[in-house]
């Protein structure tokens, strides 16, 4: 225990000698974090305060080596420190060289992973797990993928809430101190010392990075303090039949987890990139709640240490209580998104829509294979006019009120050129003119071979009448590509040989008095 906090002590005093250092050389290098549009300070900080963290953390052990053979004795013993810092210090240095001069994420997620391979060959992996009611299993094979994702997700979860003046950093020193009396409690001594040593060096460095901060950790410290508490909590697990290999560090951690898997869901369900960075993680979104930066940063704080309090309670948790401590962390988790108004367009109406939407594009929905009979009815055409005869029968189908189809000579050989048929209760009225502009919905859709059009397909719909189904518009498209294809097909892919009379055809409704046939 003397180790422990001396180790702790011992990193609080580097951390705060030499963060004003680091931040100095910063300063005088131009190593700064300039502002930009997705970030919330408006000038230029300096930006590599993870160097001091990263000295910080290590150079304890390295005076304990010199004068505490006891330690020394640990370290030689467990062959997993040589990975945890081989790997702590790739990362560091792919986050300060991304610090300097930014990285894809292509190149930066293949060095994480890169980093946790090295991990999980040097002894720290997520071989088993244990559920709650359920009990355990062991991965085997899904040993490896499973530990790399973990140590992905927590690194870019440190790095996605380093967001606010002192956020990723106290955050970082609340969840070490909770693996920390975790590890004291199992009797973990040498885990429990790489984690004192990183409370000490998250504390020291708040001292200046707490708002207004004077230093940022940069993508250095976030990335190196991610891969620590990654590494850690694999391992200082407590493995028991009431708790997951890594449920614990899981609740310990569920602040910046939520954050980092909330926030690919979110962009994909918005349809932006995945890995597009934004101004709508959880602490941007408190801050358009109207809140300031420390209330949401203080606030922060008091939720990882509510988390690490029910991570405790599961240590000696049997089942049910631990099903009950998760069920509730679940619920909480839901509400505070709904609350902070992530799914403030997502609601059921609208997810029902979405999930029929997407059955319909799946072709699962009846109404959608129906619809492909008469895909495969138009397609199977053996000439113009049966063609014609299946888009009047497709038209009814799809409820619209006119139909009108031109093709160019080259298209038509000896056909008329221009086909018109009204339909369902558009047939009492003879000149579709006649009909009231304001409320008929008129749609001119060109049809082209990709290199020049060689025809138009009208379609009109009286919206004085029944509805329009969601979906007319989808289905209008796809009668579109098959009317082409079938077109191109019928003409032996001759289109273009035989020009229109202006080069180009006529793309509007009839607008005369004149009567029109129904079909010809």
């Amino acid at each position: 225990m003397t180790s422990i906090v001396a180790l702790f002590l011992l990193s609080l005093v580097l951390a705060l000698v030499m963060t004003p250092v680091v931040t100095r050389a910063a300063n005088r290098y131009r190593m700064m974090d300039r502002p930009l549009a997705r970030k919330i300070h408006r000038r230029a900080i300096p930006g590599v305060g993870g160097i001091a963290i990263y000295w910080a953390f290590f150079l304890p052990f390295v005076l304990f080596l010199f004068h505490d053979a006891e330690i020394v004795a640990l370290i030689v013993a467990d062959n997993r420190i040589v990975a945890l810092v081989v790997g702590a210090s790739l990362v560091f240095g792919l986050g300060l060289r991304d610090d300097l001069e930014p990285l894809g994420p292509t190149l930066k997620f293949t060095v994480q992973a890169l980093a946790a391979g090295i991990a999980y060959w040097g002894g720290i992996g997520i071989s088993a797990v244990y559920l709650p009611g359920i009990g355990g299993f062991v991965l085997g094979w899904f040993a490896l993928p499973v530990t790399v994702f973990w140590f992905l997700l927590v690194i870019n979860a440190v790095n996605l809430i380093d967001g606010l003046d002192g956020l990723a950093a106290g955050v970082s020193f609340f969840s070490a101190m909770i693996l920390l009396v975790l590890c004291v409690i199992s009797q973990r001594t040498l885990v429990a010392m790489g984690l004192a040593a990183m409370a000490g060096s998250c504390l020291g460095f708040l001292r200046y990075n707490f708002n207004p901060a004077s230093v940022f950790m940069g993508d250095s410290g976030s990335y190196f303090l991610g891969y620590l508490l990654a590494g850690l909590s694999i391992m200082g697990s407590i493995k028991s039949q009431a708790t997951v290999a890594i449920l614990i560090p899981v609740i310990a951690l569920g602040l910046p987890l939520m954050d980092a898997v909330w926030a690919p869901i979110r962009r994909f369900i918005y349809g932006r990139g995945m890995f597009q960075p934004d101004r709508d993680h959880l602490h941007h979104r408190l801050m358009k709640l109207g809140f300031s930066q420390r209330r949401i940063v203080l606030g922060l704080y008091g939720v990882t240490i509510g988390l690490g309090g029910l991570a405790l309670l599961l240590v000696n948790a049997r089942d049910e209580q631990a099903g009950l401590i998760l069920a509730v962390v679940g619920a909480a988790v839901i509400l505070g998104i709904r609350r902070l108004g992530y799914l403030e367009y997502l609601t059921v109406d609208k997810f029902g829509g979405w999930i029929r939407d997407l059955s319909d594009d799946m072709g699962v929905s009846r109404d959608r294979r129906t619809f492909l009979s008469w895909q495969v009815a138009l397609a199977a055409a053996s000439g113009i006019d049966q063609l014609w005869e299946q888009m009047v029968a497709t038209a009814q189908f799809l409820g619209l009120d006119y139909i009108e189809l031109k093709l160019d000579s080259a298209c038509n050989g000896n056909g008329p050129a221009r086909r018109v048929c009204l339909l369902g209760a558009a047939r009492d009225r003879i000149d579709p003119s006649a009909l009231d502009s304001e409320r008929v919905l008129r749609l001119s859709i060109p049809l082209d071979d990709g290199s020049r059009p060689f025809g138009c397909l009208v379609l009109a719909k009286d919206t004085r009448g029944a509805a329009l189904s969601p979906y007319t518009f989808s289905r209008i498209e796809h009668l579109r590509r098959t009317v082409t294809e079938c077109v191109i097909k019928l003409t032996g892919n001759g289109l273009g040989t035989v020009p229109a009379a202006d080069g180009r055809p006529q793309l509007i409704l009839p607008a005369s008095s004149a009567k029109l046939s129904p079909s010809k």
